[in-house]
């Protein structure tokens, strides 16, 4: 079974005495979504992603869906995210794309957006396309940075289309949560 097909569905299989019956031409008295009816029926099927273990994660998900959904590769932007003793370093995948068609911002000292557009290949005068699948794209991705990321020293290199931001730790600041004492 492919990936989009557990995702959006799978085919309804009736009990087994169901089953048995269907195949001898008996009465069907199942009450199911596929009872009384010939054709299977398309069941909706939930997916706990914390359940499919280590490589089936949100980003995996929403990498395989991007196809199906028209999205372009890096409109997801696969990313990851790792902590040294010393800063937070970031690293997307952004193939084919140019420094000047990269964005990194902080807002509110908390969130770190990098944003993206490609642009349009530049049509000529007499040009007959056969095929566009490159056309102008977008895509944002977000993340809520750590108490202790020290955004004013935040760096970012673009090389052989990995995004790379460096944001240095401040361990003097506190930690994510803190005990709030309860009184009468």
């Amino acid at each position: 079974m492919s990936m989009l097909t557990s995702i959006l569905g799978r085919k309804h299989q009736p009990p087994p005495q169901q089953q048995q019956q269907q195949k001898g031409g008996g009465a069907r008295t199942g009450t199911g979504a596929g009872a009384g009816t010939e054709a299977a029926a398309v069941e909706p099927v939930s997916i706990d992603i914390a359940e499919q273990g280590p490589l089936v994660d949100a980003i995996t998900l929403a990498a395989f869906a991007a196809p199906a959904l028209g999205l372009p590769p890096f409109a997801t932007a696969s990313m990851d995210w790792k902590e040294t003793p010393t800063a937070h370093v970031f690293m997307a995948d952004l193939p084919g794309l140019r420094r000047d068609e990269v964005k990194v911002e902080v807002e509110e000292e908390r969130l770190l957006r990098i944003s993206g557009q490609r642009q349009r290949a530049a049509e000529e005068k007499g040009d007959r396309w056969h095929r566009v699948e490159r056309s102008s794209d977008r895509f944002v991705r977000t993340v809520r940075l750590p108490p202790n990321a020290n955004t004013d020293g935040a760096q970012a290199a673009l090389q052989d289309g990995v995004l790379t931001v460096t944001v240095p730790k401040d361990n003097d600041r506190k930690a994510y949560g803190r005990l709030i004492t309860i009184t009468n």
